[in-house]
């Protein structure tokens, strides 16, 4: 898909600050010396059976990409596809979640689009502010930095345990709290220091934004899996097999890429290749801040962690150790 969609025309603009060219979260555009506008756009199907609560996650999954790029949201628009055949109150409960999250947020609901689908699928298209020199990107990193990831990972092997009827109760809690978490507590710390780049982890998994960041900033980063928050039981869901396709599509795009040292289990590579709904943010921030940083994330409900660091640009981008 990649390689059809680098052939569309891009568009340039002066007073576009980030557009196509790095793979960012989110459009920014320069609105004057003090004002930026951010544009983003997210749906998917369910990955729960509430229909409350999978309003929650795809709002809190939509709003994501403003956080990841310093910004704040302020509005918001459905994007709906609803089957006929189901009742229209499990509509009603999904924007309902919808409408929470995106209040929640500090943003305004303000409408959006319907059309009939063989399966529902819900998202948000927001739009938030955010001062032009205070936008953050995925491409800034520096060596010498230090890599903080804000939520635990394994959501998309929970998620398949959730569909296959085989999560247990604390996994399934653990998930639904994690993907209904909005990252404005991660972007509110990030506020207390300075910081050099930031993304948020969703479709391509931990490694496929890591890569995304290296690529994009022209170094390597090299991370310490042991590190890694996870959510309970992620490991022997995955060692079960219950991984989904994302993980192995991720695995062959960007594998060659990663340089995987040391004994690392086959599920616990799965868990970096994972894509993520509703992930937490992959922040590198310069060494003599993160003690600032992890002080300032002790209001993030949602464990977090220092799982590698960002170093000069090496053979492979990536490196697993």
């Amino acid at each position: 898909m990649a390689q059809v969609l680098c052939h569309l025309p891009k568009n340039y603009d002066e007073n576009l600050i980030v557009g196509l060219d790095t793979s960012d979260d989110a459009a920014v555009y320069k609105i004057n010396g003090n004002l930026a506008l951010i544009q983003t756009l997210d749906f998917f199907t369910p990955v729960v059976d509430d229909p409350y609560v999978f309003g929650q996650i795809a709002a809190a999954n939509s709003l994501s990409d403003v956080y990841a790029m310093g910004g704040e949201p302020k509005l918001a628009m459905n994007i709906v596809c609803f089957p006929n055949c189901l009742d229209p109150s499990v509509l009603v409960e999904i924007l309902k979640g919808g409408y929470d999250k995106v209040k929640e947020a500090g943003a305004i609901l303000v409408g959006g689009h319907t059309v009939e689908d063989d399966e529902p699928k819900y998202g948000l298209s927001v739009a938030g502010f955010v001062h032009p020199d205070n936008v953050l990107t995925n491409s800034n990193a520096k060596p010498g930095d230090v890599l903080v990831i804000t939520k635990p990972l394994g959501l998309g092997i929970i998620n398949t345990a959730i569909k296959g009827g085989i999560a247990d109760k604390t996994s399934y809690d653990e998930a639904v709290k994690v993907m209904s978490t909005l990252n404005k507590f991660g972007k509110e710390a990030l506020e207390k220091v300075k910081v050099n780049s930031v993304t948020d982890i969703t479709g391509f998994g931990l490694l496929g934004h890591a890569l995304e960041m290296a690529e994009n900033s022209e170094v390597s980063i090299k991370i310490y899996h042991k590190r890694i928050p996870l959510i309970s039981n992620t490991l022997e869901y995955a060692q079960m097999g219950l991984v989904p396709q994302g993980a192995y599509n991720n695995r062959k795009y960007i594998g060659d890429n990663v340089k995987f040292n040391n004994q690392i289990s086959e599920e616990m590579e799965d868990v970096l290749f994972d894509p993520q709904t509703s992930g937490g943010l992959l922040i590198s921030i310069p060494k003599e801040e993160v003690d600032q940083l992890i002080k300032a994330l002790t209001n993030n409900p949602t464990s977090y962690s220092i799982i590698g660091e960002v170093i000069e640009k090496e053979e492979q981008y990536l490196i697993v150790e």
